[in-house]
This record gives C-alpha cells, sequence and structure tokens, in this order.
C-alpha cells in the first residue's frame, strides 16, 4: 500500500518522494498535521484520529481522489491529494476540461522551517501531476483569505480564474497548465 509514485530531486533541498498514503498507519502522523493550528484551512482541526483514518480510507476507497504522503530527505513532511474536479470538489462550480487534475498539498508543521521548502514541495507535487500526460491542466481552489498559498501558486505558474463558492469555504480557483508551469519553475527542476 504504501507504492512510490514519484522521485524528485531539487536543487538546493535535495531527494522528494511520493508515495501511496496507508490511511490507517500513517493516520496518528497525519493526525498531528492536519489539527496543527498553521493548518486551519484544512478544516479538520477538531478531528481525532479515528476521524483522520476515516477520512484517508474514503479518498483511498474513492475512484476519483487519492492521497500520497511526501518525503524529505526519506522523512514524511507533506501530504498530497490528486482528484478529478469533474467527479469530487468542484463539480458544477466552473467549467472543466478533459486532462483537469486537481491538488491539494499540506506541509508538516515544524519549528525549523527551511527556506524554499513549502515551493520545492509543491514544485515536486507538480512535476509529478504533469509527468502524466494525461494531465493538461492542474486546478486548485484554496480558500481566499489564504493570501500565502496564493503566492505560491502564481510562483509556481497559476493563474487565477476567480472565486467560487463551495459549501466549506469561499475559494479562489486557479489553474496552471504545463507550459505555465515550467515557465515557472525551469531553474527548478532538472533538464
Amino acid at each position: 500500500m504504501t507504492d512510490v509514485v514519484h522521485r524528485r530531486h531539487d536543487p538546493g533541498l535535495g531527494e522528494f518522494t511520493l508515495r501511496t498514503l496507508d490511511p490507517e498507519g500513517d493516520a496518528r502522523l497525519l493526525h498531528g498535521w492536519v489539527t496543527h493550528p498553521k493548518a486551519a484551512f484544512w478544516l479538520m482541526q477538531d478531528a481525532d484520529v479515528e476521524r483522520v483514518a476515516r477520512e484517508y480510507r474514503g479518498i483511498a476507497d474513492h475512484p476519483h481522489h487519492a492521497a500520497y504522503l511526501g518525503l524529505w530527505r526519506d522523512r514524511p513532511a507533506f501530504l498530497a491529494e490528486r482528484y478529478d474536479p469533474a467527479r469530487v470538489e468542484l463539480v458544477g462550480l466552473y467549467p472543466a476540461r478533459p486532462g483537469d487534475v486537481g491538488m491539494h498539498f499540506l506541509c508538516a508543521p515544524t519549528d525549523q522551517p527551511v527556506h524554499g521548502f513549502t515551493r520545492a514541495v509543491i514544485t515536486t507535487v507538480l512535476d509529478w501531476l504533469f509527468a502524466d500526460p494525461a494531465t493538461r491542466r492542474v486546478v486548485v481552489e484554496p480558500d481566499v483569505r489564504n493570501t500565502a498559498v496564493h503566492a505560491l501558486n502564481a510562483a509556481v505558474g497559476f493563474t487565477v480564474v476567480g472565486p467560487i463558492r463551495k459549501p466549506e469555504k469561499d475559494a479562489l480557483l486557479s489553474v496552471c497548465t504545463r507550459d505555465q508551469f515550467l515557465a515557472a519553475t525551469r531553474g527548478d527542476l532538472p533538464a
């Protein structure tokens, strides 16, 4: 259940890996991440370990949604989700196109932040998603108040489509094509 799906060497920070998430085995670890105050936009602040396991079991069992544990230098460091926005999260909220892939990511909380880490994580996640030739655009819908992630999204090539209303939040829909991603990150990726 913990198959490696992608590896990327970041020129400044080294090895990043994505592996399939184990809902049971990773639940306690994820619980500490999703309930941390810095993860307020993840909307699981009051979750217990069982709720986290249940949430990720549901994702693992879903035909159009999947979760992955990200490792940095072989240690758990971030969470990534991939979904079909025409069937999950954004159904009827925007004009989905063939090749659209939805994405969420969350970095583990730390008391010792590493400069450039979050950008290396999102670059790794997008590198993974665009490694699939069927992916034409990556679609994200962060909370409109999450200005830090909006700036990060812009730095890796996302363009804002506009605000949308979801049941749980007001979101800022943004999209990134492969060409936009490569133009924004060419110096971050191996040739």
